[in-house]
């Protein structure tokens, strides 16, 4: 079976506004808030719900119902005629999400249906969750009986301890802060960088990010009409900062905070991404995906091995790439992977990464690579990388290019 090149239909693709956890998004249910978000998207598009061969899910802390996943999510945006898979891969779930529906697309495995030539897959992929208010599991005993053997905080337990390596995410933030030798101010002086890219993103009434944000969305207590909880950043605030653990590096402006939202984008082949695109002449082309591992406990340098195994399969060298994004738990992150790549510290994360606007986990990536091709459109085209680490001292990585026929 011949395979064929994947595409992301120029602007079939949109984000909510990311928000704090515990704010307005907190009493929203995180897969009804994302259908009700990818309604309005779709209908904005002109793109019909039918058209979707598949739905690719993300979500990686549980809410009420979630057992039923993509089947669920898909009746509830009008297209119950379709299923897929519900994936969970901690921070790197937006990645897996896109490779999963090109590698569909690739070897045709959707079946009859699609956009506009027969048997060609229209992946849905969306992501949502709710830090907010991950759930506290309790285990019962083996024999089921009203003793609860082990409780677990879903979110919070998750953060403190990795299982296999020991130790929480901020300590492997300040394992690897220490291998190079990171200091306070150098993170510092990447967070402020990073809050003027966002800053960016804000001028002309948001413009970049209208793009591809929907807004308003239903809070809990009103409309939502962007992201909330991003906090000025300015060096006489941080410089008052302590680090947050005893002896440590990473304070509280050098990570990012956890929030609530979700995003979605759709893969299919390039005569049905022409169909569906809000600009025909604008093509997204993926053309590779990667994953990597570090060495025990050194999460924020698994970016390092998972973008050297991308550029290797792409062909790529690192001044082939016009625009990286990066998924930031840590401003470490970005300090060694510039380091390593030789890619410029203050040119990577241009409008906006999550160390500034927080941190829903599934979506993050997903919003990270949507604003990476709307960066790479106003270039005019060009090569992007989006990478991000994630839990177990992984990291996955995407490659795209945006080409302009005007």
């Amino acid at each position: 079976m011949s395979k064929q090149q994947a595409h992301i239909p120029y602007g079939a693709y949109w984000s909510s506004p990311f928000v704090r956890w515990r704010g307005s998004l907190a009493g929203r249910h995180p897969l009804e808030l994302a259908a009700e978000v990818t309604r309005t998207a779709l209908a904005q598009r002109g793109i019909e719900p039918g058209v979707l061969t598949e739905l690719h899910l993300g979500t990686t802390v549980p809410s009420p119902h979630s057992f039923y996943g993509a089947p669920w999510v898909a009746g509830l945006i009008g297209a119950p005629e379709i299923s897929g898979p519900t994936v969970s891969q901690a921070c790197a779930t937006s990645a897996r999400l896109i490779a999963g529906a090109a590698d569909e697309v690739a070897l045709a495995l959707g079946g009859d249906g699609g956009a506009g030539s027969e048997g060609v897959p229209v992946v849905l992929c969306l992501a949502a969750d709710r830090i907010s208010r991950g759930p506290v599991l309790n285990y019962p005993g083996p024999d089921r009986d009203a003793e609860v053997a082990e409780t677990e905080d879903w979110v919070m337990d998750n953060f403190a301890c990795d299982p296999w390596a020991g130790g929480s995410m901020l300590q492997t933030a300040e394992n690897v802060a220490a291998e190079y030798g990171v200091t306070t101010s150098e993170q510092h002086d990447v967070v402020l960088r990073r809050h003027q890219q966002y800053t960016d993103a804000l001028a002309d009434d948001a413009a970049f990010q209208r793009r591809y944000m929907v807004t308003p969305v239903t809070g809990s207590e009103g409309d939502v009409d962007g992201d909330e909880g991003v906090f000025p950043a300015t060096m006489e605030k941080m410089a008052a900062l302590s680090p947050v653990m005893e002896g440590g590096t990473v304070t509280y402006a050098g990570q990012t905070h956890p929030a609530d939202g979700n995003a979605g984008l759709i893969v299919t082949g390039p005569d049905q991404a022409r169909e569906l695109a809000t600009d025909p002449d604008i093509s997204v082309r993926i053309v590779g995906t990667a994953m990597g591992r570090a060495a025990r406990a050194m999460m924020p340098k698994a970016n390092i091995p998972t973008v050297h195994r991308l550029l290797e399969h792409t062909g790529w060298s690192v001044g082939d790439v016009s625009a990286l994004k990066t998924h930031n738990p840590f401003a470490v992150n970005d300090i060694v992977l510039a380091r390593e790549l030789g890619f410029g510290l203050d040119s990577m994360n241009n409008y906006g990464s999550s160390l500034i606007f927080g941190h829903p986990q599934g979506p993050t990536g997903l919003r990270l690579t949507i604003e990476l091709i709307e960066e790479l459109a106003l270039r005019g085209g060009g090569r992007g990388v989006f990478t991000g680490c994630a839990a177990g001292d992984t990291a996955m990585a995407v490659a795209l290019e945006v080409t302009d026929a005007r």
